[in-house]
């Protein structure tokens, strides 16, 4: 078992070439975390996954102790024996679901009490709470408990939202179990007023976290707010610590955010698109269940590795999508999550060698093709 640590190798502008090491082994920076929810994630094996390239996966709290908790999985062995996952494992802490999900919830000092939205049973969620299950999920990197703070919002509803996440980041902190390769991360937040986002950062620097995530964007506020936001929170972030963007996003807004000092992002983009029969290539975004690919003999993406695109034609995909058959969305969300792999890979290559401007160019003009790929 190794130390948990952040190596920085090499930066271009602000794009930063890194590696986490944790228990679970390393990740690679920047880094796309495939969302597995609750223990899995959607229509992909494990190893289907790992040969994607990811090297992390992203498990969630809510979920998990709602179903089928956290005390049987830990009885179970942890999350990695659980769900046949040998790599490191992020847990999100829960407070984005209890805001988005549950019912008849409310907010004091001490937590967030709450209905569960499957069941209707009742439950309590602390930072200490918090904390706790994740240690018996295992999971590599802990995310501290907060209050996502919902959009819009005054700068007044920001501010009061902010410091009640920073007193439970504190609480956070303190219950927190070190061990070795074991992480705590902090989470910035702060709306869209960076001078509530530099308080926050203050705070958490103060209180000192194993890493630190940005939080409280991708809710409604659009792209050039978000990129607003980084500029202004990002520097502010300690350099030798790995930076997390939280629940992002299209690979134009994850191209971005590296840009601007990013190392981890997240996001059910790739597996919910792939459920949707969206897919996204390096010659724009395809909606493969429009009848123009119906006698199409090409692959997705005649640069992609994937089963998807090695074995099957668009025709033959727009077939398993349109007559609702599962191995439909199975190999699209293949192919999404090795398209946003190979972004990652893609930059980080960019990056040691002095030419991330470039690459994002490129990136950002594919995205913007949209479903027009020529016949």
């Amino acid at each position: 078992m190794t130390g948990f640590r952040f190596d920085l190798f090499a930066t271009d502008g602000a794009a930063r070439l890194g590696r986490v090491h944790t228990a679970h082994g390393p990740v690679d920076t920047p880094a796309f975390m495939p969302v597995g929810t609750a223990a899995t994630v959607k229509a992909m094996m494990p190893e289907s996954v790992a040969a994607t390239g990811a090297q992390v996966l992203l498990g969630n709290t809510y979920h998990l102790m709602l179903r089928p908790g956290a005390e049987r999985v830990a009885r179970l062995g942890g999350l990695h024996e659980f769900m046949n996952w040998p790599g490191p494992i992020l847990t999100d802490s829960g407070g984005f679901q209890v805001m988005s999900l549950a019912k008849l919830r409310k907010i004091t000092e001490q937590g967030v009490t709450f209905q569960s939205h499957i069941d209707g049973s009742r439950h309590e969620l602390t930072p200490e709470r918090s904390m706790d299950i994740q240690r018996l999920l295992d999971a590599d990197i802990t995310m501290a408990f907060d209050e996502c703070t919902p959009f819009p919002a005054t700068p007044e509803q920001a501010a009061q939202s902010m410091r009640l996440s920073m007193r439970w980041a504190r609480r956070s902190r303190d219950a927190f179990a070190e061990r070795e390769g074991y992480a705590l991360f902090g989470i910035v937040q702060g709306g869209i007023y960076p001078d509530l986002r530099a308080e926050s950062v203050a705070a958490l620097v103060a209180t000192g976290f194993d890493g630190y995530a940005v939080g409280g964007l991708a809710v409604g506020e659009g792209q050039e707010a978000m990129f607003a936001v980084l500029d202004a929170t990002t520097p502010l972030l300690p350099a030798d610590r790995p930076r997390y963007l939280m629940g992002v996003g299209r690979p134009s807004d994850i191209v971005g955010a590296v840009l601007r000092g990013i190392d981890m992002f997240d996001c059910v983009m790739p597996t919910r698109s792939g459920r949707t029969a969206q897919a996204f290539t390096r010659r724009g975004t395809v909606n493969i269940r429009n009848a123009r690919h119906q006698d199409d003999p090409r692959p997705l993406d005649e640069a992609c590795s994937c089963p998807a695109c090695r074995n099957y034609s668009r025709a033959y995909l727009h077939h398993l999508v349109r007559s609702e058959e599962i191995l439909g969305p199975m190999l699209l969300t293949w192919h999404n999550i090795q398209y946003y792999q190979d972004i990652m890979r893609g930059l980080r290559a960019a990056i040691a060698e002095g030419r991330t401007a470039r690459f994002a160019e490129a990136a950002l003009a594919a995205e913007a093709l949209g479903d027009i790929d020529p016949l």
